[in-house]
């Protein structure tokens, strides 16, 4: 039996903000591990990597996602800081993807295009955005 409009913007307008506040949660908590984890392993961390930084001709390491998330699941402080960011900017994502899908549903042409626009954007800001 198909679900009916109602149904649908129930279950759009319930899981909406489960889901958006499941991902805040779960960023939170990471990026409290993280913290835990660099106070406990190398409370000097960022301060030495400030110097480090100040020397001239001195960049920052460029790293895939991959090595980053390996690093992360060994307990590196950084990495684990990075993943929580990364997690937190799914609410923003996720809140835009759910108001595109809203749109659609409604059938309203120039918000389904502004809000597509805004959601590809986004995207393209995560994915080619430098991290660290």
């Amino acid at each position: 039996m198909p679900a009916s409009k109602e149904d649908e913007d129930r279950i759009l307008r319930v899981w909406t903000p489960v889901i958006l506040r499941a991902t805040l949660l779960s960023s939170s908590t990471i990026l409290i591990v993280g913290l835990l984890i660099l106070a406990h392993v190398m409370p000097r961390y960022y301060v030495e990597r400030f110097h480090q930084l100040q020397r001239p001709g001195a960049t920052f390491p460029t790293e895939s996602m991959r090595e980053r998330f390996s690093e992360a699941a060994m307990g590196s402080p950084r990495e684990v800081l990075m993943l929580g960011l990364l997690v937190l900017t799914l609410v923003p994502l996720g809140r835009v993807a759910f108001t595109l899908i809203f749109f659609i549903k409604e059938r309203d042409g120039w918000f389904i295009l502004l809000t597509a626009t805004v959601l590809s954007l986004l995207i393209l800001g995560v994915v080619f955005g430098r991290v660290g």
